[in-house]
């Protein structure tokens, strides 16, 4: 066991900024579903799907000890430092995702909950066990965990999966590459030292810096797929391809920067942020109440997502 600590080195285990962000757009793909479960239900679902990332987020420190003890971005946490103990780390992950898991069904349905589960298997089997030590693809194909919490949303209030919640989940998976590679380019030395394989590690920066512009350029067309598809109105379009053009300036200016820069990067990567939270912001303000098109089809039997 470890010696002394406190609520707040649990907390900081959880990732407290990343669990907001699943929360966040978790309750997005809530709010644009077309069934609404009631206020008890809704803060139960908010509740575990919280718990739900607080415990992935916990069993990724678990695992990630001994290299985040070599980075200097992780050295603090509370793992490393001695505050908290990897066993206690593991059994707080593990209760608290199988807690999460369990509100999440009873309160809402089984479909909900088996996709929580998934979410918190696949970020620390498939991501941080696997993919994380062993290919520079590691954020590309761990971007499906981060992708997920609007699709838990909406299924916690429909107990099926549409068309609408693929769409956010498709805009979050083309978002975490630049996210986190611009991140990594500033971080070269610390992930090479502790031997993750990250892109800017394995293929230099500016094959990185391409690969970002190319997701980016996909992203800024993803983000236009809620206006496209008739479940958020025209203001949300606009604000869309607003960030999407800044978002792409800024990855072109990062692609023609010289290696000493680093300041293209950060800013890329700070924008990325609030990238995200303003347009789930504008999708929350913006979408249509009535049923979209895709969804009126389904009800008329022509798509059924929930047969699908």
């Amino acid at each position: 066991m470890a010696g002394q600590w406190s609520a707040s080195d649990f907390v900081a285990l959880t990732k407290p900024r990343v669990m907001s962000l699943a929360v966040f757009t978790a309750l997005v793909g809530m709010s644009i579903a077309p069934a609404r479960p009631d206020l008890p239900a809704t803060l139960a679902a908010v509740l575990a799907i919280a718990a739900g990332a607080g415990a992935a987020g916990v069993l990724n420190m678990w695992y990630d000890a001994d290299i985040d003890a070599v980075m200097s971005r992780t050295a603090a946490r509370p793992i490393p430092v001695g505050k908290v103990s990897r066993f206690e780390a593991l059994v707080l992950g593990l209760v608290l995702g199988g807690l999460a898991v369990m509100v999440l069904a009873l309160a809402t349905n089984l479909m909900a909950a088996a996709l929580l589960a998934g979410t918190i298997l696949f970020y620390v089997v498939v991501y941080t066990a696997w993919l994380k030590r062993t290919t520079p693809q590691n954020i590309v194909i761990g971007g499906v965990a981060g992708a997920l919490p609007p699709v838990v949303g909406w299924a916690s209030a429909t107990g099926h999966i549409g068309l609408e919640p693929l769409a956010l989940f498709l805009i979050i998976f083309l978002w975490t590459p630049p996210h986190f590679w611009a991140l990594a380019l500033n971080r070269t030395d610390d992930y090479a030292r502790a031997g993750v394989p990250m892109l800017p590690v394995v293929a230099g920066r500016a094959a990185t810096t391409r690969q970002i512009l190319i997701y980016s350029g996909l992203l800024a067309l993803a983000s236009e797929l809620p206006w496209a598809i008739g479940f958020a109105g025209t203001v949300y379009g606009a604000i869309a391809a607003i960030c999407g053009a800044i978002f792409l300036l800024l990855a072109g200016r990062l692609n023609r920067s010289v290696e000493t820069d680093r300041r293209a990067a950060q800013r890329l990567f700070v924008f990325s942020i609030a990238y995200l939270f303003v347009l789930f912001a504008a999708l929350l303000i913006d979408h249509r109440a009535e049923p979209s098109s895709f969804m009126r089809w389904s009800q008329n039997g022509i798509v059924n997502f929930s047969e699908a």
